[in-house]
């Protein structure tokens, strides 16, 4: 069982920068690949960033790529997203999740544990 607590969302003007944290607990955190979500409203859950349980490989999703970074901290149990240059379109509740695999995956549904989520509102 992993328990994730998210934290760093809130309110930003386009452009500008958060760092969302995800602090796990419970089970050994190197043991569980990474993902963080992203859900809108009216929107389906779609992934954002994920990390291997090493922090050796990671993916993005296309409208994040290069503005966007996932990182992981596996002695502080902590996966990180520090999102720059943020735009409006990326006003939702971002979630992390735990998948007790090797590799990470886009699929919601493959993964086992989500955090609470936190709010990131982006304003024009």
């Amino acid at each position: 069982q992993v328990q994730l607590v998210e934290s760093g969302g809130g309110l930003v003007q386009a452009g500008g920068s958060l760092r969302l944290s995800c602090a796990a607990s419970g089970r050994t955190f190197s043991s569980y690949a990474m993902g963080w979500f992203r859900q809108a409203p009216g929107k389906d859950r779609e992934s954002v960033a994920s990390i291997t349980r090493s922090g050796g490989s990671t993916y993005y999703a296309d409208s994040v790529k290069g503005r966007f970074t996932i990182s992981r901290d596996n002695a502080k149990s902590t996966v990180y997203l520090q999102m720059n240059s943020l735009k409006p379109a990326d006003t939702a509740v971002y979630y992390c999740a735990a998948r007790s695999t090797i590799l990470t995956s886009t699929i919601v549904t493959t993964y086992d544990y989500w955090g609470q989520g936190t709010q990131v509102t982006v304003s024009s």
